[in-house]
């Protein structure tokens, strides 16, 4: 996906990210129901991402087509994604996809769960555990050609290989379920594990924005260390993982990058900052 397609995606993705702390796995599968919708019809794809058509106009033909069998949440994400603009038909199908994706890992991402010390599991734990377990599936697919046969074996039913699959990783989440049969039953034209790395690329993306990459241009001391942890986790509003390198190369001051966002309050930065201001 590139060009405007991308754009949209990203947007798309954006706008959906105020919803994530509630969002719910019964979301997420409305989402993938509807995609097995779109990938059932060539002509509705065509008629969502026509560009003669108004956003507006996209919009309502989704609206009259999930009205009364979907949640109005789900309903407003495929109305704004049938709204943006897209290079190609198939686009359209695959950001829904990996917004669909998107919240099961976050429902993963803020459950707490019991462990047996008594702790609760961080978010960046919960997220490490769906990717092991994405990689355990594949890993189990990939072992035994039985089991591929079978997963793509057109005789059998979706119960029957989504069973199957679950066999597989008996101990895996609700959350890594979804996201299994979502890629044993529609892989969209994929193999399996395909998909599935897919899926656990998004969660590994998503683990990011728990790690804080600091860069200072001296070794801080404890005081100034808990300082900066209690601002930042304070700004993100989780706790974050810190990592910390020394860089004498920025002069002065610190560079922070949580996932793909850079805070950077160096010496360095304000003096490239200043130079593009002299030029311009």
């Amino acid at each position: 996906m590139a060009g405007v397609s991308s754009e949209s995606l990203t947007t798309a993705l954006g706008q959906l990210e105020a919803s994530l702390p509630t969002a719910s796995l019964s979301l997420a599968q409305e989402l993938f129901s509807i995609l097995a919708v779109l990938d059932s019809s060539a002509g509705l794809r065509r008629s969502l991402t026509d560009p003669s058509r108004t956003g507006a106009e996209k919009s309502a033909l989704v609206a009259a087509l999930v009205k009364g069998k979907v949640s109005a949440d789900a309903a407003a994400i495929v109305g704004r994604l049938a709204a943006a603009r897209w290079s190609d038909a198939r686009d359209l199908g695959d950001a829904l996809e990996t917004l669909a994706a998107t919240v099961v890992i976050a429902v993963a991402e803020n459950r707490s769960a019991s462990v047996s010390s008594g702790n609760s599991v961080s978010g960046l734990d919960a997220l490490a555990s769906l990717e092991n377990e994405l990689f355990s599936f594949t890993q189990a697919v990939d072992s035994s050609h039985e089991v591929q046969r079978a997963l793509v074996e057109p005789q059998a039913g979706e119960s029957a290989k989504a069973e199957l699959a679950f066999r597989l990783v008996p101990e895996a989440s609700e959350e890594s379920k979804v996201l299994i049969r979502q890629a044993v039953v529609n892989p969209r034209g994929l193999k399996t594990v395909k998909l599935i790395e897919r899926f656990a690329n998004l969660a590994a993306a998503r683990q990011q924005r728990w790690i804080a990459e600091v860069t200072v241009s001296r070794p801080l001391d404890a005081a100034q260390l808990e300082r900066l942890q209690r601002g930042l986790n304070s700004l993100y509003g989780r706790e974050l993982n810190f990592n910390v390198r020394v860089d004498r190369a920025i002069i002065g001051g610190v560079r922070v990058r949580v996932g793909d966002e850079v805070v950077d309050a160096s010496v360095l930065a304000r003096l490239g900052e200043l130079r593009r201001q002299l030029a311009g």
